[in-house]
């Protein structure tokens, strides 16, 4: 990485004899001949460090390095300082500079503390990084997932919750899209009021329209006493209808007057009733087409899909498999008490290599029934369920239309070495790569720690 610096001092001998000094250690140097310019720069972005005098016209050091500051925490200031001005530097160090260098300056100290600053910087921002990928784990703790796809998810997630529009969750069944209804409500305002859920494929029209406002006594027959609805029941929180895509149209009707009015009757009643409720939907269901056929209001439709969060089939989000995967093993292992300690290379070709048409459902279902059957260490392809043991160890890789070149890349590295059982040299060998060029796509594809083994003393 070429790092750029901003080098600020009112002395143009100083700041242009700096500028060439640091340009020959490699960096890109800009310099500023005051605060004033310094800060005008610094605020034009892609600077990694600043050097700045301590003492200058307008905007003196100090000053600079706490609006510096306070726009990016963390970031590396170095200060100059003249003579008689070390005790002001060391202020300012305890306000967050960097270090500093007393005039005149010592050239290879300078080159020493400019690496070590920037070595911290990288150091700081890769552990801030951790921290928010831990935080953000924590938010969606009961959705795995860091494939491209599922960050996607989690930011639309992040954007929506805080707000009350309605969101439609859209998907594959089996793609966890009632977990999504989970998160998005501990994430909003409303966590701690009522998240009430609907299935409404499960209940015929006349039981839905009950079941979602209430009804009053002798309504119908059966109605024996009177009683309170979803949307009552989640006042102040939020109301989950799954399958949304199989309701009637007399329900459609009913429920978008719910969401223009924010008001409802209960069945066989004529007292208006306020409902206070933030709605999230969801579907397996290609509304648009449902719309074509008549079967689906438009105006409905545009009510709900305010925000969509289309959660991903498992077959185009095969990087989080081995997440989802030691997921699944932990939490089966501990039920049935079993000391499992991980997955064979084996399998997780297999799993891979298959489409998962019932998606994660599908694949959790598939490392309970294996945790049953282990009686080792190691799941192996004996304990899989008959699809996966019947199969062909073929080395193929199912890549579907419309990847990118990318995306292809990263599958094809990311099978050929789970093939090799995590063998990067034999991996490298394979793709005909070498082994430095396989290290560096890892990284930069994110992959550097999947399937990770060390090469055996053979190799």
């Amino acid at each position: 990485m070429n790092f750029r610096l901003l080098v600020i001092d009112d002395e143009k001998n100083i700041r242009e004899g700096l500028g060439e000094f640091l340009q020959s250690d490699g960096y890109d140097v800009v310099c500023a001949a005051d605060g004033d310019e310094g800060w005008t720069r610094f605020c034009q972005g892609d600077i990694d460090l600043v050097i700045t005098d301590l003492k200058m016209p307008g905007i003196s050091g100090d000053e600079l390095m706490r609006r510096i500051l306070t726009q990016a925490p963390g970031f590396p200031v170095i200060i100059l300082t003249g003579h008689g001005t070390v005790e002001s530097a060391v202020a300012a160090m305890r306000e967050g500079a960097w270090d500093f260098l007393s005039k005149p300056v010592d050239l290879d100290h300078l080159s020493l503390k400019v690496k070590r600053a920037l070595d911290n910087r990288e150091l700081f921002f890769r552990h801030r990084r951790m921290e928010e990928e831990i935080e953000r784990r924590k938010q969606f703790k009961s959705i795995v997932g860091n494939s491209r796809n599922m960050r996607e998810v989690f930011d639309t997630m992040t954007k929506a919750a805080p707000t009350k529009a309605s969101i439609l969750v859209t998907g594959e069944s089996g793609v966890g899209k009632e977990l999504v209804a989970d998160a998005i409500h501990e994430l909003s305002p409303r966590k701690d009021k009522p998240l009430i859920k609907v299935h409404c494929a499960a209940l015929s029209s006349s039981l839905l329209e009950s079941e979602l406002f209430g009804h009053e006594k002798g309504a119908f027959t059966g109605a024996v006493s009177q009683r309170r609805g979803r949307f009552e029941l989640a006042s102040g929180g939020t109301l989950f209808l799954d399958e949304i895509g199989e309701i009637d149209q007399n329900i459609q009707i009913k429920l978008l007057r719910v969401l223009q009015e924010r008001k409802f009757e209960r069945v066989g009643g004529e007292k208006t009733i306020e409902a206070d409720v933030r709605i999230i939907t969801a579907t397996n269901k290609d509304l648009k087409a449902e719309i074509e056929k008549g079967n689906f209001r438009e105006d409905l439709y545009f009510r709900l899909n305010v925000v969509n969060i289309h959660v991903p089939p498992l077959r185009e989000r095969k990087d989080d498999i081995p997440l989802l995967a030691a997921a699944f093993l932990k939490e089966f292992a501990q039920e049935n008490e079993k000391k499992i300690e991980g997955i064979h290379e084996k399998v997780r070709s297999r799993f891979y290599a298959y489409d998962w048409p019932g998606n994660i459902r599908e694949l959790r279902n598939c490392i309970e029934s294996a945790v049953v059957m282990c009686q080792s260490s190691l799941i192996t392809a004996d304990d899989l369920p008959p699809v996966f043991r019947n199969a062909e160890e073929d080395g193929w890789i199912n890549i579907r239309l419309g990847v990118n070149m990318a995306d292809c890349e990263k599958i094809i590295i990311r099978d050929t070495l789970s093939f090799c059982k995590g063998n990067k040299s034999k991996a490298a060998e394979m793709l005909e790569i070498g082994r430095k060029t396989l290290l560096r796509k890892l990284v930069e594809y994110g992959l550097s720690g999947h399937d990770d083994k060390e090469e055996e003393s053979a190799d």
